[in-house]
């Protein structure tokens, strides 16, 4: 069955876009539809600390445009979220700016170092999961006490796997491209060889695990056995590792982030993963950063992109129209499945979308304070008409 509704069909069992219709809005197709409200676990809105980057206010609005109603918010700020004190800095913001649901992560470690654990405890009735994503924990006896730690409190582990010993100063794959063009790269071991590590916590602890970003072919497969063996265990990709590889790499900042773009075959095992369930979840690691720091080419620029109002059109335009893809089967990654594990309820939130609408993606359009993003002048398919986020109209298309 559909998990999703017609324009009429709408209108008939939910009053809220009345008003709207009555002053004149429409669908401008017959392929016009409702969709659940998207949830993305994984993004940055830079409040507190650095708001020159992006605000809770920009960050939600872009999510709304986007047909987000929910996200996760990524604890590398300042101050970090490590204690009830420092994680109430950022819910004031919350409580003030945004227009949709924003559910912050806390800290694993105090201040992101890896070395002495967070106030979890006291922070768990208030944070969707634990993570030090943007930083790897590398000493195991850290992280093993903190999946000990969550598992009593019932509370996610969200890792960000990087091991640091292996990164070596690069910044994009360490593959043909780097190759051929002289970067520094990064080695796939970097993210797997950690992933393996903390699976290995796992069947020890027994502590329900998630990890951010997955990149590579052996993450994948690494992911598939263990929950092959029962473990409780669950994983996202994001957008650009679906629809983009290595040979896509220009010389400019919008391409690179972290995880960086990796091998055809990598994608092609990402999109394996997709199919077959080994992937939960597509969140967009929504990264921004000024254009200044983004200006610096490949090795210069930071490290992170933008993706909250291109994820949906770029996704139905390269996975969905070709077949790849069922519209249902992309709403169980950007809905059902993300919303199930991180116990994050739907309600009557919904998008509407014209589906038959093509443009030309123009970051000089977004509502998000950064303009980074490698889908720059792609012509997509997939328009958000409007978003409604607990009975409120929080984006309509040219207003």
């Amino acid at each position: 069955m559909a998990n999703y509704r017609s324009f009429r069909q709408l209108l008939q069992d939910d009053q809220t876009l009345i008003p709207l219709v009555q002053a004149g809005f429409a669908p401008v197709s017959h392929n016009c539809v409702a969709l659940p409200g998207f949830c993305d676990v994984h993004v940055h809105f830079r409040e507190p600390g650095f708001s020159y980057k992006e605000r809770i206010a920009t960050g939600s609005a872009a999510a709304a445009r986007g047909g987000y109603t929910a996200v996760c918010t990524m604890p590398n700020l300042n101050p970090v979220p490590d204690s009830p004190e420092h994680l109430a800095v950022q819910e004031a913001l919350i409580a003030e700016q945004a227009r949709i649901r924003v559910y912050p992560y806390g800290a694993i470690t105090v201040g992101e170092r890896g070395e002495a654990l967070a106030e979890l405890e006291a922070l768990a009735p208030r944070v969707v999961a634990f993570s030090d994503d943007g930083r790897g924990v590398q000493n195991d006896d850290v992280m093993r006490a903190a999946m000990r730690t969550a598992k009593r409190l019932g509370k996610l582990i969200a890792a960000h796997c990087e091991d640091n010993r292996l990164l070596r100063g690069g910044y994009i794959h360490d593959g043909a491209y780097a190759a051929a063009h002289g970067h520094r790269g990064i080695c796939s071991e970097s993210e797997w060889g950690q992933i393996k590590r903390d699976l290995e916590l796992v069947r020890e602890t027994g502590c329900a695990y998630h990890v951010c970003h997955v990149s590579t072919k052996e993450s994948v497969a690494l992911l598939r056995r263990a929950k092959r063996e029962g473990l409780d265990v669950s994983c996202e990709t994001a957008p650009h590792y679906l629809v983009l590889d290595e040979g896509d790499l220009q010389e400019d900042g919008r391409f690179k982030m972290n995880p960086p773009l990796r091998s055809r075959e990598d994608r092609e095992a990402l999109l394996e993963g997709v199919l077959d369930g080994t992937i939960d979840a597509i969140a967009t690691d929504h990264a921004p950063h000024s254009a200044e720091e983004k200006s610096k080419g490949l090795q210069g620029s930071a490290f992170g992109i933008v993706g909250l109002e291109t994820a949906f059109p770029v996704l139905y335009t390269k996975l969905v129209m070709p077949g790849i893809l069922s519209l249902d089967q992309l709403l169980e990654l950007l809905v059902f499945k993300p919303r199930k594990r991180f116990s994050i309820p739907l309600g009557s939130d919904y998008s509407v979308w014209d589906l038959d609408a093509e443009y030309e993606i123009d970051p000089a359009d977004f509502l998000s304070r950064s303009r980074a993003t490698p889908f720059a002048g792609w012509q997509v398919f997939g328009k958000c008409l409007a978003t409604v986020c607990g009975g409120r109209i929080v984006y309509q298309a040219g207003l």
